[in-house]
């Protein structure tokens, strides 16, 4: 079986985002709502795909401005179901809405996303999904495994034998024991 390290060096879209951001350690609440946006947005379809979408997401979603977006009434809504540069799925449209206001509640109980993450670290895959399916919209167990592995929460994002591993351990994600 193929592993991303394996598919991602030197293409246009998988090898930045596997040498400079994949596994990586994520401290601050945009980028890991960027993140859980487009995790679920990925969901029936190609990591590919949405990395290609990446800009237009930003775009259309304010630049994940957290505030902005749990503000979105039905006219976002209707713009965000028309944009042709992002996927327009209802459910998942609906889904980061939803959740950039459930992201606002944990801010205002734990100061932020991050530091909710923090808060239940270390869990099991499974706990950390059930905590997710109780929490936020549209975060099975794939999305929520490939969000926690991909800001540093989980461990396999690379193989232990990729160079990005090591610099991975050197940032410190949160799986390495302390």
């Amino acid at each position: 079986m193929s592993h991303y390290c394996d598919l991602a060096p030197g293409h246009p879209f998988h090898g930045p985002y596997h040498d400079h951001e994949y596994g990586f350690p994520v401290a601050e609440d945009t980028p890991l709502f960027e993140r859980l946006v487009l995790e679920i947005n990925q969901a029936g379809l190609s990591w590919l795909t949405v990395l290609k979408k990446r800009a237009a997401f930003r775009a259309a979603f304010d630049g994940f401005a957290i505030d902005r977006v749990a503000a979105y009434g039905e006219a976002e809504r209707a713009r965000l179901l028309a944009d042709a540069g992002i996927i327009r799925n209802r459910l998942k449209v609906d889904a980061v809405i939803h959740n950039a206001g459930v992201i606002q509640a944990l801010r205002e109980e734990h100061g932020s996303l991050a530091a909710w993450l923090d808060h239940h670290h270390p869990l099991p895959h499974a706990e950390w999904v059930r905590l997710f399916k109780r929490t936020f919209r549209f975060t099975g167990p794939e999305i929520t495994g490939e969000f926690l592995m991909s800001t540093g929460y989980l461990p396999g994002a690379h193989r232990d034998d990729c160079p990005v591993q090591a610099r991975i351990l050197t940032a410190g994600p949160r799986w390495v024991e302390r």
